[in-house]
């Protein structure tokens, strides 16, 4: 009996990048293993992807769709670009991997495309030149980005570490900066003491970072209306 070949699909495929994504980080990901979990030839994943660069693209426009689909606000623009950001931290932190499927491809999808107009249109409403409503999207994308990979590659770190040995990060760390001067280390020191670091990653962390770039942008505009 000829052995049935596996149905497969676009839909099919991105749906298992994502779950091989979430198993091994990026950097292990290939053509060759996701056609191998989807029990097909390599070669045939390029009827449906030219490239893995391509299939990278088709995944970060997914992403777009998300965040476009869940982002609602019809505030003013800080309202707006508040809203943005958790939205956008939000559907990142529900995809692995997928900060850096953003930051690794360009705006060749319709979908990148209509989520960096939709930016865009958060800040049209200020006296702001074109080129600073530009850098202003970018900071703000930039940062929502770089705040989400820096909490993934944080725990994976962790995880790593725990796998490798049974002194805790923190007994580590603690036991390195016992080893290293007040003139060297003193302020790490006591921050680390008292649970500083802790908050890196928290909603709390977040929000204040972003209420630094909200009033940033927010005196540029003042000292232009002067």
């Amino acid at each position: 009996m000829k052995k049935q070949q596996p149905q497969i699909s676009e839909d099919k495929i991105l749906a298992t990048s994502w779950e091989l994504l979430g198993e091994d980080g990026i950097e292990k990901f290939s053509m060759r293993r996701l056609a191998d979990r989807l029990g097909i030839q390599a070669p045939s994943l390029y009827w449906y992807f030219k490239s893995k660069q391509n299939l990278y693209q088709r995944l970060a426009n997914q992403v777009s769709r998300m965040i476009l689909e869940e982002f609602h606000s019809d505030g003013d623009w800080k309202e707006q670009l508040t809203d943005l950001a958790a939205t956008v931290r939000n559907v990142l932190s529900r995809y692995p991997c997928s900060t850096q499927l953003m930051m690794m491809t360009l705006p060749h999808e319709p979908d990148i495309i209509r989520f960096t107009n939709r930016m865009l249109l958060c800040v049209e409403s200020t006296p702001l030149e074109q080129e600073q409503k530009m850098q202003v999207v970018t900071t703000l994308v930039n940062y929502v980005f770089y705040f989400v990979l820096d909490n993934y590659q944080h725990e994976r770190n962790v995880s790593a570490a725990l796998k490798e040995q049974e002194v805790l990060p923190g007994e580590e760390m603690a036991a390195l900066l016992d080893s290293m001067s007040e003139t060297e280390a003193g302020l790490f020191r006591r921050m680390f003491t008292n649970g500083l670091f802790e908050l890196m990653g928290t909603d709390r962390a977040f929000e204040f970072g972003l209420k630094l770039i909200l009033l940033g942008i927010e005196q540029v505009i003042v000292e232009q209306e002067k």
